[in-house]
């Protein structure tokens, strides 16, 4: 009988974002799957806590940057410890660290995950090439947005394949319905426009906020609501407040939510107004929760949405296309129907938690040379 596939998943973020969430939704289901994982991640950090609680193995390791030398030389000896089948580092500083700790150790294939559909070119020297066209056997981009990102950027297209991200569809349908006019002062009768997301320069909530005065022309009940918080939030409430929209009752800031998916199941319309996205897990759970969308035609959304068969793509920074499309789906609700339903049989057929994980397995295998490539 072969040994058990062994993996270490690395991640070095300290906060817990869309990016944790698909590294804990993986190495869950590859160790439910048969193989060996070992997630690492910062001290006292909710990727390392989560994994634990799951009984999944986590080691804590400090990661200072990407250039940290205490932590290449602690995950090499950790390496050459648990002599891993495959190294898969889930953030930009992984990346770095991971490749190096490899070759060091001489321990594990490499894999990168990239989630994101930003130019790996952070200079006009374009030095970071260096970082991703070395040490890196296989890239895992979850769109093709990504993907053709990356190869426009001078990553051999060979090395990289697409996994789209995943959600968990089972618990998302058991996300209960929740009535939360009283909570915000909200007529019975007025519909409800929602965004969720961190507030990042590249999610654009200003955006949506410019598209209130022209949805409000068209259905001047509907709230709109921004849930979340992050860096922008202060210059998304400055943008309203440019527009003299700040003590509209109708424009609702609700800040970090703990029960963003039952916000998102209660919407009439949801909205992802970004400008860069490389999918968006967040317009995957409002099909699945049954909530047609509106969003930007940038990066991945599009195929989040079958290119506008399960949802209505705007261009970015459009505020009146942003209107209309919300004043659409709000008019027209045997269009958001048809939306809902297409939605949840994408994300059924594409985007779950399962075929994300069967689909990372598949790349292992043919890195490591187990089945065709």
């Amino acid at each position: 009988m072969s040994e058990p596939l062994k993996t270490i998943h690395i991640d070095t973020e300290r906060t817990w974002r869309g990016g944790e969430q698909q590294a804990f939704f993986l190495g869950r289901g590859l160790s439910a799957g048969g193989i060996d994982v070992l997630m690492v991640g910062q001290p006292d950090c909710p990727f390392i806590a989560r994994a634990a609680s799951e009984g999944i193995p986590a080691k804590a390791i400090r990661m200072r940057g990407e250039a940290d030398p205490l932590a290449v030389a602690s995950l090499a000896r950790l390496m050459k410890h648990y002599r891993p089948d495959i190294v898969h580092m889930h953030t930009s500083h992984a990346h770095t660290l991971g490749v190096v700790a490899s070759r060091l150790s001489g321990w594990g294939k490499t894999i990168v995950s990239r989630r994101v559909d930003f130019s790996i070119h952070r200079t006009r020297l374009k030095a970071n090439i260096l970082k991703y066209r070395f040490g890196v056997d296989r890239y895992i981009a979850i769109s093709e947005g990504v993907r053709q990102v990356l190869v426009k950027d001078g990553i051999p297209a060979e090395r990289i394949e697409i996994v789209p991200s995943g959600v968990d569809v089972a618990a998302l349908r058991e996300t209960p319905h929740r009535d939360f006019r009283e909570e915000f002062g909200i007529p019975a009768d007025a519909p409800i426009v929602g965004d969720v997301a961190h507030f990042g320069w590249h999610k654009a909530q200003e955006e949506l906020v410019a598209a209130c005065p022209l949805i409000w022309e068209r259905v001047p009940e509907a709230r709109v609501l921004l849930v979340g918080d992050g860096e922008c939030r202060p210059k998304v409430m400055a943008a309203a407040r440019e527009l003299g929209l700040d003590d509209d009752d109708r424009l609702i800031f609700t800040g970090h939510r703990t029960d963003a998916r039952e916000l998102v199941r209660w919407f009439d319309v949801f909205v992802m107004c970004s400008v860069l996205e490389g999918l968006c897990t967040s317009i995957l759970d409002a099909h699945v929760l049954g909530t047609p969308v509106v969003a930007s035609r940038v990066g991945g959304i599009p195929e989040a949405v079958a290119g506008g068969r399960a949802g209505l793509l705007v261009p970015p920074r459009d505020p009146r296309a942003l209107a209309s499309g919300i004043v659409s789906l709000l008019t027209d609700r045997k269009l958001a129907e048809e939306f809902i339903r297409e939605g949840r049989a994408r994300v059924d057929e594409q985007f779950s938690v399962d075929v994300m994980v069967n689909g990372t397995r598949n790349v292992y295998e043919r890195v490591l040379g187990r089945v065709a490539g």
